[in-house]
């Protein structure tokens, strides 16, 4: 059971911490620290990641210090840290210590059949450390979190066949045991009604990515005026109407670039882009890479991947 203080520091000097992902396509770092040098926490300086971060402590007492408090974790206890939320951690006491950091960017792996519950996890209101009271009231919601978390880890190490779909799936497991778990509503869930008032606008969008896509148009479809309108959907789906566009558009880029031979810039102008260096920017923003390297890099994962298969297809019957 975690212990809890007071946190008292300003966090006001916060690193700013790029984190590299092991995997670019999947958006995410897993490591384990096994730490046997006792610390002070003041020596240990405030940092700060886009990315969401999960601890899962297997061994010893971790004590991590947030905005909010200061907990001391120990074996079998998980913890979430929400983006941009300045932390640090220390080795409180003298016994060995091992755990897991998983770092995350959450919004990646949201697509178009789970893209209605991003807004849960956009932290609009409240950061992804509120979260934290379901592993202190909840011991099977933070046993079955731990798990999963180790799972994900387990899998990153092996990288056997498949581990990217092992990865993902487990993700969405943990997202959708934190969105049943929350008891007090933190992720702000709102009923399907509210989905199904966009829904026009949400098929609209998606039958019209390679035209110009105009808020005034989507005001239309449900009759609401401009401002009315771009708030309800942010509230609704966790991001803008432009965003929400250009993750589409996006997310139909990557598609194409993988399954025909058109060029960049005819990709471009088939998602409804038609200024390339808009394209490059957007596309960049999304994958961390340009389009020609991200189709390089698939190509490159997908030879692996069949020439380990090659054994298994050669192999007799």
């Amino acid at each position: 059971m975690p212990v809890k203080e007071t946190a008292i520091d300003t966090h006001s000097d916060a690193i700013n911490e790029k984190v590299i992902y092991q995997n670019p396509l999947l958006f995410l770092k897993i490591w384990e620290i096994a730490d046997q040098q006792t610390s002070i926490l003041e020596k240990h300086p405030w940092h700060y990641h886009k990315e969401v971060e999960f601890l899962a402590v297997m061994e010893g007492h971790l004590g991590i210090q947030s905005k909010r408090d200061y907990v001391v974790l120990g074996p079998g206890d998980v913890m979430v840290l929400g983006a941009s939320q300045p932390h640090r951690s220390h080795k409180p006491l003298t016994e060995a210590l091992h755990y897991v950091v998983f770092q995350i960017d959450l919004v990646k792996h949201f697509d178009q059949s789970t893209m209605p519950y991003l807004y849960c996890f956009s932290e609009l209101t409240l950061p992804l450390d509120e979260l934290n009271y379901i592993f202190e009231v909840n011991e099977p919601a933070k046993r079955e979190a731990y798990a999963f978390i180790m799972e994900i880890f387990k899998e990153s190490q092996t990288r056997s066949r498949g581990y990217e779909i092992a990865i993902s799936s487990t993700i969405k497991r943990l997202l959708l045991l934190l969105l049943r778990s929350d008891s007090r509503n933190v992720l702000n869930y709102t009923e399907e009604t509210e989905l199904n008032r966009l829904r026009p606008v949400l098929d609209y969008i998606n039958s019209h990515l390679n035209d110009k896509l105009c808020v005034e148009d989507a005001c239309h479809l449900l009759n609401l005026s401009y401002h009315y309108f771009i708030k309800y959907f942010k509230k609704t789906m966790g991001v803008s109407f432009v965003d929400y566009v250009n993750y589409k558009r996006i997310k139909r880029s990557e598609l194409l670039l993988l399954t025909t031979e058109l060029s960049i810039m005819d990709v471009s102008f088939e998602v409804g882009i038609s200024n390339m260096a808009q394209f490059y920017k957007l596309f960049k923003r999304h994958n961390q890479c340009s389009p020609r390297e991200f189709k390089q890099r698939m190509r490159s994962e997908s030879k692996v991947t069949m020439e380990a298969m090659q054994p298994i297809t050669d192999s007799p019957t």
